[in-house]
């Protein structure tokens, strides 16, 4: 579907009209033309771009605690017999593991949104994986299997809720090719993030008998990505934050 609805270029979307099409180029060509009056790093550049590298790290905790707990939390829950005393058939375990994604779905739009009005900043990718960092370990104190999913649950809102500002990030400093290519390493630096989660959380599982470690070190790359990300906004070059107010679309007739 998307190959046929999607297009390349501002001008050729039909489900625009012509003052919305206009004023997207023109709002497009400006941001172009600002950043051409600095000097951005080419992509061969781009692998030694120390700016780069910090989002690779951000977005590789972001990545590794999204995918360890997609993997893990059905085992979680089904350990909830022996933490708690209680059980849950087949159906019950698969509503209970898709609880936290509807509450994130939530937030992402609400988060979004308010990142669309004040323009993406830096908090509204620090403040969830902060509260990533707090809520996974937290997690592991909880005396009842409704406050482990709701903890659990904050996690999930503060993965999603970050994910599409930080997507901002890298084309705040880089343009055309350099932007593609750095693109292109976070995403892979993610995947590798996912990759490796499985496997770290599973070994830490078996090596220490209980999800604590395996929690902690989630918590850590979370944490982490939240450091890094201020160290990011008070020492890098990023352009101020991109304005997406509503009073800068087209007014409608």
């Amino acid at each position: 579907m998307a190959w046929f609805y999607l297009v390349d270029k501002p001008e050729e979307a039909k489900w625009l009209n012509d003052e919305e099409r206009r004023w997207l180029v023109t709002a497009l060509d400006r941001e172009h033309q600002a950043k051409q009056g600095h000097k951005h790093p080419t992509v061969m550049t781009v692998m030694f771009n120390g700016q780069v590298w910090m989002l690779c790290l951000i977005y590789f905790g972001f990545i590794y605690g999204l995918y360890a707990l997609g993997f893990f939390l059905p085992t979680i829950i089904n350990g909830f017999q022996q933490q708690f005393g209680v059980t849950f058939n087949v159906f019950d375990k698969g509503l209970i593991t898709a609880v936290p994604y509807l509450p994130a779905a939530i937030a992402l739009y609400f988060w979004s949104k308010d990142a669309s009005k004040r323009g993406i900043r830096s908090w509204h990718i620090t403040i969830p994986a902060v509260a990533g960092a707090v809520s996974v370990p937290l997690a592991l104190y909880m005396e009842s299997p409704t406050a482990v999913i709701a903890v659990i649950t904050i996690t999930a809102c503060a993965i999603f809720s970050a994910l599409p500002n930080f997507w901002t990030l890298p084309t705040r400093f880089l343009t055309g090719a350099a932007a593609a290519a750095a693109v292109a390493l976070i995403n892979t630096i993610g995947n590798i993030a996912g990759f490796s989660a499985g496997y770290i959380t599973g070994a830490l599982r078996d090596a220490s008998g209980s999800y604590a470690m395996p929690m902690y070190v989630v918590g850590g790359f979370m944490l982490l990505s939240a450091v890094l990300m201020v160290l990011l906004q008070r020492y890098g070059s990023m352009s101020a934050p991109v304005e997406t107010k509503h009073t800068l679309l087209p007014e409608e007739n």
